[in-house]
């Protein structure tokens, strides 16, 4: 089992919830976050003074899947998310040891 983590811009988030669940997934953890990488935030103005936002909105997605899914949740979170303008996002993929559904306790892949 595999956990992907894709860190997206928030207005891509319902394309990347229909893909997956076009593909089969149903379950995903959604978190409003913020940060940045190489864009390193932006400049704006507010009230005529111009001020530095160096974190900017941004989406995370987290979606635990069985390896044999998880090639297609990646391909299809990045052609649905990607813009090709810097700050599209990065995905991470680690595994996962186990998994307990706590209202049955089934483990593993029948608790996905």
């Amino acid at each position: 089992m595999k956990k992907i983590e894709a860190i997206i811009k928030p207005f891509k988030m319902d394309d990347v919830r229909e893909a997956l669940s076009e593909i089969g997934i149903s379950g995903m953890t959604v978190s409003e976050v913020k940060g940045f990488g190489r864009q390193k935030g932006h400049t704006e103005l507010y009230r005529g003074a111009e001020y530095m936002v160096d974190f900017l909105p941004k989406v995370k997605l987290e979606i635990v899947v069985t390896s044999e899914q998880v090639d297609r949740c990646v391909n299809a979170i990045i052609e649905t998310a990607q813009t090709g303008k810097i700050g599209d996002g990065k995905i991470f993929i680690t595994d996962v040891e186990r998994v307990i559904r706590i209202r049955t306790g089934e483990e593993d892949e029948a608790a996905i």
